[in-house]
């Protein structure tokens, strides 16, 4: 096997050779991930001749990328001051690093569009200059220590990670050993379920991991099934990640724990968004004395074996599987998978959690694909008594109850999940608040949720295009408004629920622990004050328990001791602001993807809601449905 791939390896590379002027002086050619790097002591001369790359890279159906040889790059001191040179100073540039193992020269400026120039002729120019490759990043209108312990991982490790890379090559562009066209999937996990969401696709030349989710509210269940005998780590060539919550992306470190070594696909906005929630996962566990699956080096370790996608880039990740990242509307950067898989043989496209409705943070999700024999479908709101009112009515529900507090001089606790639905809710108020809707007052918000959002403002081209719009074109950041407060001690919090009117958002959704459990506390006795949930109480959660109508609560206190809570203050349901799309908007998806799938699985739900969708489907639409369940196996080819 090994000499075969080696062997393989020289013909690529003498094809490539043979194909491109000796005048290049090309050095070496590098599997880099799933790119082939071509390394030249006369790069200008590629890089002027774009065309026979082009055609080059369509011809061998592979991602070709020119880098300079080491040896004739600028120094780093020569490197940055001719990036300054030629960069207008409008850009604002706020740092320049280099990844010397990729011949890379990162620029973060508050303007990157000036940075890259009309059709990319500054960073052309950059590299015709310098003979660094410039990779450019926004600089974030909020600072996220987060992002910058991530870049520093990744730089600091940078020929570590080139190494790691050159492997993750070698295995994707590795010959066919057999090709009998058989293709097979098994449930994991979240199917006839919510949480631990997980699936894993063979075919006869591949193993790939489709999510990796933890449920932290069921200890029998909250891990996927792993021991299966499909699955050896061993022999795993790839995992993709739909998005960053972690019932999806939660496991994934488990995997390094265990010796995975091989490349993790995802967006750029779910790498930083799933290792902020990793990492709030492990802190929880160890504060509440619960099992830590993994540790913060095996973070670490997944963050380096990660490679980050653009919506629509067509990526091989196998020698028999492209994968393409499509945008699917539910949280920033979460996305449609789509796999091609042989030669064209079959086309599988799995939502993970989506949203096909306009929501003012995203955009809906994508239902074209160029090819598609089986869609995997989420379900969490398929039952028919799943409708959620239209966005006017909900928003207008809302802006009444925090209208009605705000004037009787209460104030408004509203519990939410930090990534996706805190962003949405801030976005809603922003906009209430500037059309006059409801009382300009104070917008507290604490942890997790500013950490969330900061990142939100690195990726603003994931943004809906009405934000974008106004970030972009109109100079304002609903994000950046005065209006929000970020609480950065516990201890403030006292403070706030004793001082004027205000409104507080605050973590966690489902009231199961977080400062949102701590403000209930101290607002819950005053009639003037009100508790909205915009988002799902689960059973047996303490949100589920207030939304009944309980009168008394029994908590702990500051001091552990325990205390009953009377429940005065209003308690109001606010449906409609879901990341996930209802009844209706599954259907309307179901309706209008194209092509239309030969076969639907459905997942992500209830046991009732999976059954329920899959059954309407079969009979609106005479396409084979089916509910998978947890450990089930289908031979889809």
């Amino acid at each position: 096997m090994q000499s075969s791939n080696h062997q393989e390896y020289e013909d690529i590379r003498e094809i490539i050779r043979q194909a491109l002027p000796k005048s290049a002086a090309i050095t070496t050619v590098e599997y880099e991930g799933p790119e082939i790097a071509i390394y030249a002591k006369a790069p200008k001369i590629l890089l002027d001749d774009d065309d026979t790359i082009k055609a080059l890279a369509r011809k061998m159906r592979k991602r070709i990328v020119v880098r300079s040889a080491p040896e004739i790059r600028l120094s780093h001191e020569e490197a940055e001051k001719c990036v300054r040179e030629l960069v207008p100073a409008e850009a604002e540039i706020s740092s320049i690093d280099f990844d010397d193992s990729r011949g890379e020269v990162i620029i973060e400026a508050q303007k990157p569009g000036l940075v890259i120039g009309r059709s990319g002729a500054t960073l052309r120019e950059i590299t015709r200059q310098t003979f660094w490759r410039p990779s450019v990043i926004r600089t974030p209108p909020i600072e996220s220590m987060l992002i910058k312990q991530i870049r520093y991982i990744i730089q600091s490790e940078s020929a570590r990670r080139n190494k790691i890379f050159r492997e993750i090559g070698q295995r994707i562009h590795r010959p066919p050993l057999v090709d009998n066209g058989w293709i097979r999937l098994t449930a994991f996990g979240g199917f006839r379920e919510v949480g631990r969401q997980s699936m894993f696709l063979q075919t006869s030349e591949s193993n790939i991991l489709i999510d990796c989710g933890v449920n932290v509210g069921a200890p029998s269940k909250a891990f996927p099934r792993l021991d299966m005998p499909e699955f050896n780590i061993d022999e795993l060539d790839a995992v993709v990640v739909s998005h960053a919550h972690l019932d999806h992306s939660g496991m994934v470190p488990f995997l390094f724990k265990y010796g995975y070594r091989g490349p993790v696909y995802m967006t750029a906005p779910t790498l930083n968004l799933s290792t902020l929630l990793q990492l709030d996962y492990l802190d929880v566990a160890e504060r509440e004395g619960k099992l830590r699956p993994y540790r913060e080096k095996d973070v670490k370790e997944a963050i380096l074996h990660t490679i980050t996608l653009n919506y629509g880039e067509v990526t091989d990740i196998a020698p028999d599987v492209r994968l393409t990242l499509h945008n699917a509307g539910h949280i920033l950067g979460s996305a449609i998978i789509h796999l091609h898989i042989g030669d064209g043989v079959y086309n599988l496209a799995y939502t993970g959690d989506f949203k096909f409705g306009r929501t003012r943070l995203l955009e809906p999700a994508t239902f074209t694909f160029p090819r598609l024999e089986t869609l995997i479908l989420e379900s969490t709101y398929g039952h028919p008594t799943d409708k959620m009112p239209p966005r006017q009515e909900v928003e207008k529900r809302f802006a009444t109850i925090i209208k009605r507090s705000i004037e009787r001089g209460g104030k408004v606790l509203i519990p939410v999940l930090a990534v996706g639905r805190a962003q949405e809710m801030m976005l809603v108020i922003e906009d209430l608040v500037s059309k006059g809707k409801i009382p300009r007052v104070p917008v507290y918000i604490e942890g997790m949720i500013a950490q969330a959002t900061a990142i939100h403002t690195t990726h603003p081209e994931a943004l809906s295009r009405k934000i974008r719009e106004m970030i972009f074109h109109q100079g304002i950041n609903p994000f950046l408004s005065d209006i929000f407060v970020q609480v950065d001690h516990p201890e403030k919090r006292e403070e706030i629920v004793e001082g004027e009117p205000c409104i507080i958002m605050a973590t966690s959704g489902m009231m199961a622990g977080g400062p949102s459990v701590d403000y209930f506390r101290l607002m819950a006795h005053d009639e003037k004050n009100t508790l909205i949930f915009c988002s799902y109480q689960g059973e047996n959660t303490l949100g589920r328990r207030i939304q009944k109508g309980w009168k008394e609560i029994q908590m702990r206190n500051r001091d552990g001791q325990m205390v009953v809570i009377p429940v005065n203050m209003e308690v109001a349901t606010v449906e409609g602001f879901s990341g996930h799309s209802d009844r209706k908007q599954i259907l309307n998806f179901v309706k209008r993807v194209s092509p239309v799938p030969e076969r639907i699985l459905v997942c992500h739900g209830e046991a009732s809601k999976c059954l329920n969708l899959a059954s309407t489907i079969h009979k609106s639409m005479n396409i084979d449905t089916k509910a998978l369940m947890v450990t089930e196996t289908i031979k889809l080819k």
